[in-house]
């Protein structure tokens, strides 16, 4: 069994209630947590609704946004005491079938090396997403800034593994924060998210600490889709939170001196190709 959990902030209602009917289709779902960071709390017909299954649980946040990580590690928390085996976080913005959750659910259940995996994603226009990386560098960061498009263009096609096509198997040790499937031992093991982050690296810093212990894998035999996501909040303020995150990600890790960073993306380069070959 498995629980969700969806950080909300400023959201369609109706998409998240198309959304939730859907997951609870899903026989493996045990659980979905939706954690409301919104200023004001979601409307008497949105929580009644909500309410209506014993299986999704509304939280609102008293009005503060907390941020993704305090908000995911209620629910995480939630799956540790009630030692429910996966937990998935994801984007109410993704697109996905009740049979693709037990797909999941079932490529876990016979791969228990593996401590985390995302499918397939596509956008609107069914365009394949890079939800894999290598670990970041400050480079790698400032890059998308500073470099011309088409020399920014190419840094990506080799920091998102673009050589492999999104068509095999690729242990990343970086995966997109829009859906992760996590073995609860996994996530346990690596204390969690670090509440640290507010919204940005998070996953990074997670899936990175993950990596070391298991397997962090896409599966490209799944796909699902990812609307673009909105916001209603002040452009100054999203770059302060990811500046602040950024420093806390290379202050924890390194900057410059990083031997673990170079060491699994050599490895994670050298594997790619041998399943290439």
């Amino acid at each position: 069994m498995l629980n969700i959990s969806i950080c909300l902030y400023a959201y369609d209602a109706a998409n998240v209630q198309h959304l939730v009917q859907t997951l609870l289709q899903a026989e493996t779902v045990k659980n979905i947590y939706l954690l409301d960071n919104s200023p004001e709390e979601a409307d008497t017909r949105f929580i009644q609704t909500m309410s209506a299954s014993r299986r999704t649980h509304y939280i609102w946040n008293e009005g503060k946004n907390i941020g993704y990580s305090k908000s995911h590690n209620i629910a995480i928390r939630e799956s540790v005491w009630q030692r429910t085996k996966y937990h998935l976080i994801m984007k109410p913005s993704v697109e996905i079938k009740a049979e693709d959750i037990n797909k999941l659910h079932n490529f876990m259940e016979h791969n228990p090396q593996v401590g985390a995996v995302i499918p397939h994603v596509v956008d609107a226009d069914g365009k394949t997403r890079h939800v894999c990386r290598l670990l970041p560098t400050p480079f790698d960061i400032f890059a998308r800034h500073i470099l011309p498009a088409f020399i920014e263009e190419k840094w990506t096609y080799h920091t998102a593994l673009c050589a492999t096509g999104y068509r095999q198997i690729i242990n990343a040790p970086v995966l997109d924060s829009c859906f992760l499937f996590l073995r609860t031992e996994a996530a346990l093991q690596a204390r969690l998210i670090d509440e640290r982050f507010f919204s940005n690296f998070w996953h990074i810093d997670l899936t990175r600490t993950i990596h070391r212990n298991y397997l962090t894998l896409f599966i490209p035999d799944i796909t699902i889709a990812k609307k673009q996501d909105k916001t209603t909040q002040n452009q100054w303020h999203l770059l302060w939170n990811k500046t602040a995150d950024m420093c806390q990600y290379f202050n924890k890790w390194g900057w410059i001196f990083d031997s673990e960073r170079k060491e699994i993306n050599q490895l994670t380069l050298q594997l790619c190709k041998t399943e290439q070959a």
